[in-house]
């Protein structure tokens, strides 16, 4: 029963939803399976992008995603480690453990965009024109990489009786010793209890915030892709990414109960950046497109 996930008001019940499969002795985590299928098929949809984008040579997506690789995981891995500094010096040893999760999409935005930088001035190629293309990419692993969380029971928010709530049983976090984990978020005080005649047990019920991130990402794709002839400069469907992204991320951070805080201020780290990204996005789209007038005007 512990690896069940239930959403109660969709009448859907899964009953043994795994972490993972064995191939002899080894385990392949679904986390990693997810992240590893958002790379492939963000890569095919850039690959894609990049062949319809007149004058760009499709080859250099690979071989910007062979540079990238390596130093987005690392960046997302530091980028946690570093505002989860706290529990990680006492557990220094599970720095480099990425299996069980703990990858902040930030980091390995950061980390990607400034390999790119690099990759753009070495290739001399418009990294306006190369990010237009790479946020469709990265929009697509963001979408399957956030499932990674569903099957890892985390990136949920707090307690909820909407109608897409989930529940996940409280033995679940107690047989992986996270249980501190939902009594410190007041999740376990509000746990609801299911008698199913022959057996029972706690449940705690939360927004699934993991599908909510996923799903307005995907409206977000949707509409760079109906938008990319509409574009009026190089850059404007990376302004578009930043806007849509910060703006949905900024609501549903605040509905998780496990985001990264800065210090002892309570202030949540990836909310204050999806907001200066949303700014920004916002600002270079309207920059871009005045200036695009100005220069028709001129001419």
């Amino acid at each position: 029963m512990a690896s069940e996930i239930r959403f109660p008001n969709l009448g859907i019940v899964l009953k043994n939803v795994g972490e993972g499969f064995h191939i002899g002795n080894f385990e392949i985590r679904y986390y990693g399976v997810m992240i590893a299928l958002g790379f492939l098929f963000g890569l095919t949809l850039s690959y894609y992008a990049a062949k319809r984008t007149k004058g760009f040579d499709p080859e250099m997506v690979f071989d910007y995603l062979i540079c990238m690789v390596i130093p987005a995981i690392a960046g997302a891995r530091l980028y946690y480690v570093i505002f989860s500094w706290d529990y990680y010096k006492e557990h220094l040893g599970e720095i480099i453990e990425i299996r069980n999760g703990g990858l902040a999409i930030y980091g390995g935005i950061i980390a990607a965009a400034l390999v790119l930088f690099i990759f753009c001035k070495v290739r001399k190629v418009s990294m306006a024109q190369f990010t237009d293309i790479a946020v469709k990419g990265l929009l697509v692993g963001q979408i399957l990489g956030r499932w990674g969380n569903f099957f890892n029971r985390e990136a949920f928010g707090g307690f909820t009786d909407g109608l897409f709530a989930m529940q996940i049983p409280t033995d679940f976090f107690l047989e992986h010793g996270r249980l501190s984990e939902i009594i410190e978020s007041g999740l376990y005080d509000k746990a609801v209890f299911l008698d199913a005649g022959s057996s029972a047990a706690s449940y705690i019920q939360v927004h699934p915030t993991f599908l909510y991130e996923s799903v307005w990402n995907l409206m977000v794709l949707l509409f760079i892709l109906w938008f990319t002839k509409r574009k009026a400069f190089d850059g404007e469907l990376t302004a578009l990414y930043a806007a849509g992204y910060g703006i949905g991320r900024f609501w549903i951070e605040g509905l998780r109960t496990d985001s990264l805080m800065i210090g002892n201020t309570g202030i949540r780290v990836s909310q204050m950046l999806a907001a200066f990204l949303a700014a920004g996005g916002i600002i270079v789209i309207c920059w871009g497109r005045l200036r695009k007038k100005k220069k028709k005007t001129a001419e």
